[in-house]
């Protein structure tokens, strides 16, 4: 009996003493050195605007200086695998944008299994993309789109490029609802926008963010939204669901991701405080200036919402034959 206490006892101790540092690191952080944030593309984007707004109000939080570094490419892969190979201390995370859930299935050779080498720690918010015209369209409703589509009458469709959401949005409603539409990819937000209120592309699918300058303006129609509900920036435009495609939904969206092993404790801490730092109205009021509908939640839930996203996407991806730029 004394023997079997005393090998329990020490295995017990042992445990305690592997579990240490881990709980040691977990408490001291985040004193040892300054955090950054990858935002996974160039200055200027909506994924810099995000991680530059909530490093504000976090490092007040944390009482940690936290640097904003932008690395872009390839649809924000390169920023990921960065984040992806970066120590597992608590000290690097990544902000990524809706092509996270894409680049698994579109681009081939990716340097990081993007379910089992990044953990996420909050899904930040959504936002609805806009399916616009120009003013002087022919189009007035979503609907008059998908009768010109079906008639066959040579519709087409800006997005800000190959295998952006916008893109796989509208080749899933081209599947769903046997429409006939063809693709036009531009290079950014930019470049579609200029085209789309000239009227050189007659429809454009673009963020609330990109397209509602263009609408307030009088420039842009808006048809549809592509979320399950309506935009709260544009209360007044229908949802694809609402014009005939019932349970349709396609966001976009941000979210925090961090190395695999980092520390479950520390994880908790950082998914915390960013919730706490999305309640903050002057945040939350940013943030609604760039279209982003908050969301927050556990780091849970923003597991679940990703892979459902990977799944979804790598689908259209596959049964469309889509490629990237």
């Amino acid at each position: 009996m004394k023997q079997w206490i005393s090998r329990t006892a020490l295995a017990m101790t042992a445990a305690a003493l592997c579990a240490s540092p881990l709980s040691a690191m977990a408490q001291a952080w985040p004193a040892k050195q300054p955090i950054k944030f990858v935002a996974v593309f160039p200055p200027g984007g909506s994924v810099d605007q995000v991680a530059r707004i909530l490093a504000v109000p976090l490092s007040q939080q944390l009482g940690q200086n936290i640097i904003v570094e932008n690395k872009g490419g390839a649809s924000g892969s390169i920023g990921t695998a960065a984040v992806a190979a970066a120590p597992a201390d608590g000290y690097t995370f990544a902000f990524v944008f809706d092509t996270h859930g894409v680049n698994p299935s579109l681009i081939p050779g990716l340097p990081f299994d993007t379910r089992k080498d990044l953990a996420p720690v909050t899904l930040i918010g959504t936002s609805a993309m806009v399916l616009a015209t120009f003013s002087g369209s022919e189009y007035k409703t979503f609907a008059d789109v998908v009768a010109a589509a079906k008639a066959k009458k040579n519709v087409n469709y800006g997005s800000i490029g190959s295998g952006s959401l916008g893109h796989l949005a509208m080749a899933l409603l081209a599947k769903n609802g046997n429409i006939d539409w063809q693709h036009i990819p531009y290079k950014g937000g930019g470049p579609l926008m200029t085209d789309a209120v000239a009227g050189h592309v007659p429809l454009s699918i673009g963020s609330v963010f990109v397209t509602k300058p263009h609408i307030d303006n009088g420039r842009l129609r808006p048809l549809a939204v592509t979320t399950s509900k309506r935009s709260p920036e544009l209360p007044n435009v229908p949802t694809v669901a609402e014009s005939g495609f019932a349970g349709f939904d396609a966001p976009a969206w941000w979210a925090i991701l961090a190395p695999a092993k980092t520390p479950p404790e520390v994880l908790k801490r950082m998914n915390e405080e960013v919730n706490k730092a999305l309640k903050n109205p002057e945040i939350a009021k940013k943030l609604s200036a760039q279209g982003i509908e908050i969301v927050g939640g556990s780091s849970e839930s923003a597991r679940v919402f990703i892979d459902k996203q990977i799944d979804t996407w790598a689908k259209v991806v596959k049964d469309n034959g889509i490629k990237a730029d």
